[in-house]
This record gives C-alpha cells, structure tokens and sequence, in this order.
C-alpha cells in the first residue's frame, strides 16, 4: 500500500535519484509544478553564464566564433534534442515561440483544395492553439466555425481516439492535436492517429509541449508530419524560453508560410540576397535572429535530460505518478469523495502529471502553497502535480498527499 515506508524504498531504488542535486529546488519548498516551468540546473545556469562571458568578451563576435558559435545554436541544439522524440538531426530546429510555430507550421500545412478545408483539432486543446488554428482559418478566409471541426470529451473528460478518427472525413485538410491534454494529462496514440490520417490522405501535427522530455516519441519512425513544443517545462530551459520545431523530412521541399531572413540557406545569409533561399532541412522555418541569451539555458539543461535518458526518464516517471495515483486512489478519495481523478490510470494513457478535481480546488491549491507545496491550479477546480524524475522523490509525494487529506478536511 502507498505510503511513507513504500516511499522510502521507493527512493532507495531510484536510478535518477543523483540528479536532484544539480537543480535549485526553491528554499522551504517541495515543487510539484514541472509540467508549468521547469528549475533551473547549475547545468544549465554554466551555459547561460558563459554566453554572457561571450557577449562581455567577445561582442559581436561571438556570432562566429571557433567554438560552439551564436550563429548556428539553433540547429545544434535542434540536433541534440532531435534524439528527445526520435527524430533526425536535420528534422528539429531550436526557434521561435510555440504559437508562433503553430502559426509558422499549420500555416505551411493547412492548404485547403476543394472540399479538403477544414481543420480536425479538439475542444481540449490549450486555449492557445484553438486561437492559432482560429487565425489560420480566417487568414484562408475560411470561417473558424463552419471549418475548425473539434473532438469534444467522452464522459470521462477524455478525448475518444475512435471518435477522433470517425471525424477524418474527406473534408479535413489537416489535423492538429496535443499529444497529451494539458489539463487531464491524457496521453494520445500518437502513432496510431498518424497512421489513420495518412491512410485518408491528411496531414497531421501534434503540440508536444506536455510531452517533450518526459515521454519518449519516434516522430520519423511514425511518419508524424509536423510538431513542435517549448522547452520551459519538462525540459528546464528557463521561463519564455525558446521552443523548438520538427518537420519530417518528406516536406523538406516545402516554403515556409512564414519565410524570415534566419531561414535562408546559411552559405547564402549574409548575401543579403532579394530572394529567399530556404535551407534544405527544418532550418527554413525559421523566422528571425535567436534570442542567445534567452537561448543559452537550454544546452546546459538538455545534456541532463540526454544523460538521464528518455527511457529511464519515463520509466521514473510513471513510477512518480503511479505512487501518486495509487495514494489518491486508497487515501484521499476513501476520505472525501468529492476528490475525482481525471488522468487514466493505464501507463500508456498516461503523461507526467495528475490532475485532481475537487469544488474547492482553489482554496486547497492555496493552502498547499502555504505549506511550501508548489502545485497548478487550472481553474475552475483542477489540481494539477507533476512530479518531475530528475528533482523530485517518492517522500516528497508522500507528504503532499498528507497535505491534501489535511487541507481537504478544513473545506
């Protein structure tokens, strides 16, 4: 049974357990809100101090320096997270914002042609996506509510595949969806979703923000057309942190629908030439100049996640959120059943974090925070923990789920 003694040997046995020192946990805190903002590492605190030593000692020409130079951090940072989600090292690109990336790739993927004009999203989906998709229809002139078809939620809060795929009708142009919900933490069949677009003809990407460093894709090996995902939660890059891109390489002769100067053919940038010669890779979608500063956290957070791995991330991972759904399944919900669970309990079903719904989920988020204990509150009445593999532990489940039955009494 989940509990203390369970948590400690939990924690004897825990391969990543070494990790937890290398990040800044914030004092007098237990941090339970990786899926919303990553800490910061020393690692990735060396990269961001020595670039700035680069900007005070070399100025501008640290853009093109011998060694690791400012000019090319987009692709070689694309190329080391590109083995995150299974990716080839010319398919991922370090750029932009995850809406302007949603904007840069639907906009290069939605072409509506005859009757195939309309988007296939979900009613799930983070605000943010629907506002983007939205944009893209009108910029088409096509009216978001005749042509953003959106999966709704089975009685479960969840998102049906079945039914999902019974909406790739011969009128959808492309389809867009996050491969886990943000706030249920449902985790998509990506693989499978991918398949039954391509065997009706339609293009398919995924938002992979809630699913980037903690669950391991094959992105080419699925044949997923398009993706992208920001690196400030799972990945610990740092608040408003850069995001990145994926393209599989079959659309590699694709133009951008957002052409910048940052995505032409680099033997050709500095020419400043009228036309637009795009890179041969994932490179011509980007947009404009990097931001190296706000770039810099992200080489040092990524080696952490390379050298951890992505198998014994997950791993660790599921183990996290199988001690926390256990405890609520056996000590919370037995003590008040307003308390309902929200993520599946199956292993492939599942994310990297728990989402609890309660009535008075503000009051008890509140609560917790003045313990110390860092959760998310979605309102209007979901709790969101996401215990993270590389600086949290099975104890510090533990004591939140103790905090939860206390605090959940006084309301």
């Amino acid at each position: 049974m989940a509990g203390r003694a369970e948590a400690e040997k939990l924690d004897r046995s825990n391969e990543l357990s070494r990790f937890r020192e290398r990040f800044y946990i914030p004092p007098g805190t237990i941090y339970m809100d990786g899926n919303s903002l990553g800490l910061l590492s020393t690692d990735a605190e060396k990269s961001l101090l020595r670039r700035l030593d680069e900007w005070k000692n070399l100025g501008i020409g640290g853009w093109l320096k011998e060694e690791k130079p400012w000019f090319v951090v987009a692709e070689e940072t694309g190329k080391l997270a590109s083995r995150l989600v299974g990716a080839e090292k010319n398919e991922v690109i370090f750029t932009g914002t995850t809406t302007v990336n949603i904007h840069n790739l639907t906009g290069t993927f939605f072409q509506p042609d005859g009757k195939r004009n309309k988007i296939l999203a979900d009613q799930l989906n983070f605000p943010g996506d629907l506002y983007a998709l939205q944009g893209q229809l009108r910029m088409k002139n096509l009216d978001p509510r005749s042509h953003l078809i959106l999966a709704g939620p089975d009685r479960n809060g969840l998102l049906d595949e079945d039914a999902i795929i019974g909406l790739m009708g011969e009128d959808v142009s492309m389809v867009f969806l996050p491969s886990v919900l943000y706030r249920s933490g449902q985790l998509l069949d990506m693989e499978r979703l991918t398949a039954a677009a391509h065997e009706r003809g339609i293009n398919i990407g995924f938002d992979c923000c809630h699913s980037a460093g903690i669950v391991p894709h094959r992105l080419s090996e699925w044949g997923v057309d398009f993706a992208l995902w920001c690196s400030y939660k799972y990945l610990n890059a740092g608040p408003g942190a850069a995001a990145f891109l994926y393209i599989n390489k079959k659309h590699h002769n694709l133009l951008p629908s957002l052409p910048g100067w940052f995505g032409q053919e680099k033997a050709k940038q500095f020419e400043m030439l009228p036309e637009f010669n795009p890179a041969a890779h994932a490179g011509r979608w980007q947009i404009s100049t990097p931001g190296i500063l706000g770039s810099a956290p992200m080489e040092g957070a990524l080696q952490i996640t390379l050298e951890a791995g992505m198998e014994r991330i997950r791993a660790t991972s599921l183990r996290l959120t199988g001690f926390l759904y256990d405890s609520i399944m056996t000590r919370i919900i037995p003590a008040d059943n307003r308390f309902v669970l929200l993520t599946p309990r199956e292993q492939h079903c599942r994310g990297g974090h728990i989402a609890l719904q309660h009535p008075r989920a503000d009051d008890i988020y509140n609560d917790l925070l003045s313990r110390g204990i860092v959760t998310d509150l979605r309102p209007p009445n979901i709790i969101r923990i996401a215990p993270s593999p590389l600086y949290n532990t099975f104890a510090e489940i533990d004591k939140v789920v103790g905090s939860l039955l206390e605090t959940a009494a006084e309301y």
